[in-house]
């Protein structure tokens, strides 16, 4: 049986929005909620570029990357036509108005996964 997490309740996120779950490791959780009050959760970064989708404007079931505006699947994580790639989805639910996740997935999901880094690249060359 799975062990579940409050986060918040859902009027602690904007409707069209969301609001980011820092974890121990790896990159933040993204939650959000749209006019519906459905609720969804992803890893907070677009399978891109990195962006932080949490920044992203929401529409529907899809989220739309600030950076390059992607449109990304809430349901599934996925990018939509004619772009690819997914980031990785959380478990969630709402009970009696709170939102919560899975708390395994929570600690162990897509840890290994970094967050991008901004400005420039620096390679090491040889004198």
């Amino acid at each position: 049986m799975s062990e579940w997490k409050v986060i918040c309740r859902v009027d602690d996120i904007p409707v069209l929005g969301a609001r980011r779950v820092a974890r121990p490791a790896g990159v933040a959780v993204a939650v959000f909620r749209n006019a519906e009050n459905q609720v969804f959760a992803l890893l907070d970064r677009c399978p891109h570029k990195g962006g932080p989708l949490s920044q992203g404007i929401v529409f529907g079931t899809s989220v739309a990357c600030p950076l390059h505006n992607w449109t990304i699947g809430l349901d599934d994580g996925c990018a939509k036509q004619p772009d690819e790639g997914c980031t990785p989805r959380f478990a969630c639910k709402v009970q009696d108005g709170e939102v919560m996740l899975n708390a395994r997935e929570l600690e162990t999901h897509a840890v290994d996964l970094e967050a991008p880094r901004a400005g420039p690249q620096h390679v090491a060359t040889e004198a």
